[in-house]
Formats: C-alpha cells, sequence, structure tokens
C-alpha cells in the first residue's frame, strides 16, 4: 500500500498545478427518481410517479468532474449536439469549472441516458444516441480545438472511449503521438474489441471484460491469465503498461519487467456506476503529480473502493480521499457513518447478498466494557450489525441537562473505530423507529433491562419475520457510575426512550 506520509504530501499540496486535458465521448445522466405504488392497468408494468429529476454529467465528463473535484485544472474536449441537451451539459461543466473545449455538431445528438430509479433500484434506463464515427470535418475541428489546449501542454491527458463515436483511430492516433512526442503520459479508458487506435499509449485500463474482447475471447479472472493476456496485448500494439480492474479482485497493473496484483478496497459494493471514470481519474491526477505508476493505480484502487458504496455515478473529492487514508489503506472509518437513505441502499446489497442483518442502538455517551459487550452480542446474531446513535438533541431530550458528554460526530467515530459495528446511523428523534422500519433489520438487539414491549421497533421486526433479542447486563457498569464514580451499565437509562 502506498505509504499515508507520501499520498498526504501529494495532496496537502493538492493537484492545483495539475493540468489534464480530457477527450472522448460526453453523456448527460438524467435520473428520475419516484415512487412505485401500483402496476399500470395498460400492461403488467409498475408505474413510477416521478418526484424528482437530476442532471449529471457522464463518461468524459465524469472523468473530468473527478478531476476537479481533485482541485485539478482540467480541459475536457468533445463533441455535443446543437440541442437542449448540449445546453445542459455545456452549463453543467461551466458550473463545475471545467474549461469547454466543445465542438457543436449539427449531424449529431448530444449522447443522453435516463434512468428510472425508485426505491433506490434502477428500473428503466433509455439511451439516446448517435455512436457513428465523427465525419473527417468533425474529427478536423475536434482537432483543432485540442491544438489550443497542446499550446500550454498538460500533464497529462486522459482518452474516455465510450463507444460514441468520439474516440477515432484519427482522433486517438494523433493525441498518442503529441503525448509521446513532448513526453506526457496519456491514459486510454477503453471500449470495445478494436485497440489499433490504442496503439502506442502509455497505460490502458480495460476491465476483464473488455480485456477478453481485446483478445476476441474470454479471459479467466486469475493473476496468471490475466498477466498473460495483458502482456499479449502490450507486445501487439506497443502499450507501455496495462491496468486491469477486477471488480471484486481488485486490479492488476501489468508493467514491463513487473506486475502487481492489488485487492479491492471496498467497505460494500452498491453501485459500479462510473467506476472506471474514477479510477483513469485519480490514475492520472497521481501521476501528473509525480507519483509512480504502482501508487497512482493503488490510491486509484481505494478511490473506486469509495465510490462503488454510493448510489449512482459520484465524483470522489480531496478531502474525501484524504479521509480514505484514514482507515490505514482500507476505508476512512468516517465512511461507517452514513444517512438513512445510503445504509437503507447499503443494508439492501447486504440482504441480496444473503447476510443477516442486526440493529441495536443507543447513545454511547461513554463508551465503556458493558456496551461493548452488547456491541459484540449484536454483531454475533449476525453477519452485518447497524448501530443507530441518538443525535445531541436527542440525547437532551432522554437524559436532561448536561447531556451528552461528547457530541454526536465523536460518539459516532468511537463506534465507527470498533470492528463489531458495519454501520452508524444518526437519528433525531426520541426513538430509532423511523430507521428500523427502512432498514428492515432481521435482528434487533437491546440491553437486558428492557422488556420486549418496551423496545422500539419490536413489533415492527416481529411483523417482516425478524427476530428480536434482549443481551443480559454485564453487572455493575453504567454511564452513570463512570461520570460519577468511575464505573459503568449496559442499557442505563429511561425505560421506553431506546437508549444505551
Amino acid at each position: 500500500m502506498i505509504s499515508k506520509e507520501s499520498a498526504r504530501e501529494i495532496l496537502g499540496r493538492s493537484f492545483s498545478g495539475s493540468r489534464i486535458l480530457v477527450v472522448g465521448d460526453l453523456i448527460l445522466d438524467q435520473t428520475y427518481e419516484g415512487i412505485t405504488e401500483r402496476i399500470s392497468p395498460e400492461a403488467p408494468i409498475p408505474v413510477v410517479e416521478i418526484s424528482s429529476c437530476r442532471n449529471g454529467l457522464g463518461g468524459a465528463g465524469n472523468v473530468a468532474h473527478n478531476l476537479a473535484r481533485l482541485e485539478c485544472e482540467v480541459e475536457l474536449a468533445a463533441v455535443i449536439g446543437d440541442d437542449g441537451e448540449g445546453v445542459l451539459v455545456t452549463e453543467l461543466l461551466d458550473s463545475k469549472g471545467i474549461e469547454n473545449g466543445l465542438v457543436t455538431s449539427e449531424k449529431r445528438m448530444t449522447t443522453k441516458k435516463v434512468r428510472i430509479v425508485s426505491a433506490r433500484q434502477q428500473m428503466l434506463r433509455l439511451d439516446f444516441e448517435y455512436a457513428d464515427d465523427l465525419s473527417l470535418e468533425e474529427e478536423k475541428t475536434l482537432m483543432a480545438k485540442i491544438a489550443t489546449f497542446f499550446a500550454d501542454p498538460p500533464e497529462a491527458v486522459v482518452l474516455s472511449d465510450y463507444g460514441k463515436g468520439v474516440c477515432t483511430v484519427g482522433v486517438c492516433q494523433a493525441l498518442i503521438r503529441k503525448s509521446r512526442d513532448i513526453g506526457i503520459p496519456l491514459v486510454v479508458d477503453p471500449k470495445g474489441p478494436d485497440w489499433d487506435k490504442y496503439k502506442g499509449a502509455s497505460l490502458v485500463t480495460p476491465n476483464l471484460k473488455e480485456l477478453g474482447q481485446a483478445l476476441m475471447r474470454d479471459v479467466a479472472d486469475s493473476d496468471e491469465e490475466i498477466e498473460g493476456a495483458a502482456r499479449r496485448l502490450m507486445k501487439q500494439y506497443e502499450i507501455d503498461s496495462v491496468l486491469v480492474t477486477r471488480s471484486g479482485k481488485g486490479f492488476s497493473l501489468v508493467q514491463g519487467g513487473s506486475v502487481l496484483h492489488e485487492p479491492a478496497r471496498a467497505l460494500e459494493v452498491f453501485d459500479v456506476t462510473g467506476a472506471g471514470d474514477t479510477v483513469a481519474a485519480v490514475l492520472s491526477a497521481f501521476v501528473s503529480a509525480g507519483a509512480s505508476l504502482e501508487d497512482s493505480a493503488k490510491m486509484a484502487n481505494l478511490a473506486a473502493g469509495f465510490v462503488v458504496g454510493k448510489v449512482g455515478t459520484y465524483a470522489i473529492d480531496r478531502d474525501e480521499l484524504l479521509s480514505i487514508l484514514d482507515g490505514d489503506g482500507h476505508l476512512g472509518l468516517s465512511e461507517k457513518e452514513r444517512g438513512i437513505e445510503e445504509a437503507a441502499a447499503i443494508v439492501e446489497g447486504w440482504k441480496r447478498s444473503g447476510m443477516r442483518v442486526a440493529f441495536t442502538n443507543g447513545c454511547f455517551d461513554i463508551l465503556h466494557a458493558g456496551h461493548v459487550h452488547c456491541l459484540q452480542k449484536a454483531k454475533a446474531s449476525g453477519d452485518r450489525l447497524v448501530v443507530g446513535l441518538n443525535s445531541d438533541s436527542s440525547v437532551k431530550l432522554n437524559k436532561g441537562f448536561g447531556r451528552p458528554f461528547y457530541s454526536q460526530d465523536l460518539r459516532a467515530k468511537v463506534l465507527s473505530a470498533l470492528d463489531a459495528v458495519d454501520l452508524v446511523v444518526v437519528f433525531q428523534e426520541e426513538t430509532p423507529l423511523s430507521i428500523i422500519t427502512a432498514l428492515k433489520p432481521d435482528v434487533l438487539v437491546k440491553g437486558g433491562d428492557y422488556k420486549e414491549s418496551e423496545i422500539a421497533g419490536a413489533r415492527e421486526v416481529r411483523s417482516w419475520g425478524g427476530k428480536v433479542v434482549i443481551v443480559p447486563l454485564v453487572k455493575g457498569l453504567s454511564t452513570t457510575k463512570v461520570l460519577t464514580h468511575g464505573g459503568g451499565c449496559l442499557g442505563e437509562g429511561h425505560k421506553g426512550t431506546e437508549t444505551l
């Protein structure tokens, strides 16, 4: 793993001195979200009542957005249509501080992907695109725009190929030759089987499927098979290095005389949309700042592990990368702290994987051995443990004046440091009922000073077939004793308030 000191030094001075040019297929991502409560009388399909719509940058736009959030100076060269979608992506680029190198074509439409989402699940995706290669005239106009960015050469170039016609052989080869002539790295995020257009690139970053497409055969997900396939492509297309992203198995970086196999760093995989864009962006940002290719790839792996835990396309920022480093090479402890919607999405993913989810809650104002005992028992009752944490206002409501002793942020960080705890969700109400009904845990766990009839959410958990577990107290421990006499009691507090 890249040392914290080295990564922090690069992140600390920021990437503000790194100019990176992104060239490729720009996509408008539109997401419509709504509620599904009935089936259409016209056909056996769900009806989604739309409540919101958001626009985002996809494809090469998402690469550029990631770089902008890392505080790089970003230039984007792409082709859009003379349409409303083109206006939208232009406004999005301006709002995110990305320098606009767009060429408008009267013959093409702006590529758009529309996703319909309900209860955090994609119901349908609609693609609007014109994927033919650029005409010679369009290619010439785009290359003239790109030439203006090379008047003061960037520190790195990213080719983001989504197969929508911008990354032609002419465009790719001209960029690769120009980058080699002036000695700057060029990273290709490839698409499809035609790698002739990537010939001579510094680095190509296929996923396992794309690696197989380039060889016109399936490649087994093993270290030896992947290294052999990558070296064949490197020799055939005169490519310096190949970074193969392997989803749950991490990545393999194959260079001239070495190979590095690095495991995945994800806390939980929920949505892989845009993860390849994040890899290309973080990799090029670190390389442009002087990091080795190995260390750059490791940081890209950490960043990808972060974004796949988010819902939808997500652009990581510099502060989030710094927080990831707090986890000793894994995800930062703060990543265990989630809002209720993100927590619900993660819990759904756990359940789809066949895991049992346990839930407990409390104030955890002065964490002591009794609390740890309860949390360990709670974790043992399932595969994953979610802890509902009373907010500061909720603690005051339950405990009265002078509490909490520590703020909710500090209490959440302490809980997140425990191996038994997988997620922490803060709630404002007197009880965690809203969290319980949203997450629908398989097991609800409370300390032994409660009867089941007094436990908020017990009836609801039973209603969907869940289990309620009451953990016996550790005698002689209470938070009150810690504060007054130096002792500690699991579940200390007012009956019925669900606070530990």
